[in-house]
């Protein structure tokens, strides 16, 4: 994994310098019986990020695997609490977002992110923080009018009324991802096959084992 000595610091901070862990990744590895990665969700909000990354988080329980799920929600509730839904906040919510992720897979968990990270470079940037191996970008495919007619928080509604300003989707950009990793047709497809589609690619990665 890349650490912040190998790239360009551009910290405010000084003297300060990257302390490695007395463990390293490989042995939590050998120890726990998997691999670390960094599952990252993306999609329109609506669109089953949260259900299906909750959805194979528990199936990754059940097979006895140590792993996690950073909601955006949830995380605006603390971390990112002083963040609204400019672009520039949008940037540094996954900025941070990104950070995180990365101290998750050192530490040898299966981090799944459930964002809506709507800009490819902000995506982009996230994924370059670790080596390329580590991260799979997962679409969430479902299109906008089946995100809209399920409106489980009511905020597209609020969107269109000019309630909510910035709102992906009507207000604020989506730009799609064009060769994520694994695409799922969240709108038509069933999410325990979802989380059958993912689970499978991990064990072809030799993420997790059979």
């Amino acid at each position: 994994m890349q650490t912040p000595s190998s790239k360009t610091s551009t910290s405010k901070a000084t003297n300060i310098s990257w302390h490695q862990a007395s463990i390293d990744r490989n042995s939590i590895a050998q120890k726990r019986g998997h691999n670390s990665t960094i599952l990252w969700f993306t999609g329109l909000s609506g669109s089953g990020k949260s259900t299906l990354a909750n959805a194979v988080n528990a199936k990754l329980f059940e097979m006895g695997l140590t792993s996690y799920v950073l909601d955006g929600d949830n995380i605006r509730h603390g971390l990112c609490k002083d963040l609204g839904f400019s672009d520039a906040d949008r940037e540094e919510n996954i900025r941070r977002i990104g950070e995180v992720a990365k101290l998750f897979l050192d530490a040898g968990i299966i981090v799944l992110t459930a964002f809506v990270s709507p800009f490819k470079a902000d995506r982009s940037k996230a994924r370059n923080l670790v080596n390329e191996s580590d991260f799979l970008e997962i679409y969430c495919a479902a299109d906008l009018q089946s995100c809209e007619k399920r409106d489980p928080k009511g905020l597209y509604a609020k969107a269109r009324s000019g309630e909510i300003k910035d709102f992906t989707g009507i207000s604020s950009p989506y730009e799609e991802p064009l060769d994520p990793d694994i695409r799922v047709d969240t709108a038509s497809v069933k999410v325990e096959d979802c989380v059958n589609i993912i689970i499978n690619k991990l064990i072809k990665l030799q993420i997790i084992p059979k």
